[in-house]
């Protein structure tokens, strides 16, 4: 059985989160929420997500993938040197990281994305950029291990990319 790692806090995008959960689960996968502490936090349309795992103590051998929300959590969890730490723990292992919206800020902080092609919300278009990526104005971009979306609009086809990265 997969397992798959999700970051989690307040303000994440709900259907950023739920829709690629359910569809992992739907595989029978696991997906751990990970979170600063272990508690109930609110979407940023009000869905609640409670968090099974500390950020802190998440290891990045006991998961084969990684999900990134949007909304306004990334923002916040990128300042946290354990979501960094854990995000290139990933790379290196080059496991499939999927950030969509404004997930991207937080392999931005990671240092991951410099000569990556990647897309996101128009909002951190330049700050990909900044970072070295190559903006991407497509539903889904894949570079290795690394796939990104737009935003909500594109989850399905999110989804789909995300399944078969981890798949391969």
């Amino acid at each position: 059985m997969k397992r798959i790692l999700a970051f989690v806090d307040d303000i994440y995008e709900d259907l950023e989160l739920w829709y690629p959960k359910i569809r992992l689960e739907e595989e029978g996968w696991q997906v751990d929420l990970a979170g600063p502490e272990i508690k109930t936090y609110s979407g940023k349309h009000g869905y609640p997500a409670k968090s099974n795992v500390l950020i802190k103590d998440a290891v990045e051998s006991s998961y084969d993938a990684l999900l990134i929300p949007g909304g306004f959590m990334p923002d916040k969890l990128r300042r946290d040197p354990s979501v960094i730490e854990l995000t290139q723990a990933f790379h290196k292992s080059n496991k499939p990281i999927a950030f969509i919206c404004h997930g991207g800020w937080i392999p931005i902080s990671a240092k991951i994305l410099s000569g990556k092609r990647a897309t996101g919300s128009r909002g951190i278009k330049d700050d990909l950029e900044n970072a070295g990526a190559i903006w991407i104005d497509e539903a889904v971009v894949v570079d290795g291990n690394l796939l990104s979306s737009r935003t909500p609009l594109d989850l399905a086809a999110f989804g789909r990319a995300f399944v078969s990265l981890i798949q391969k």
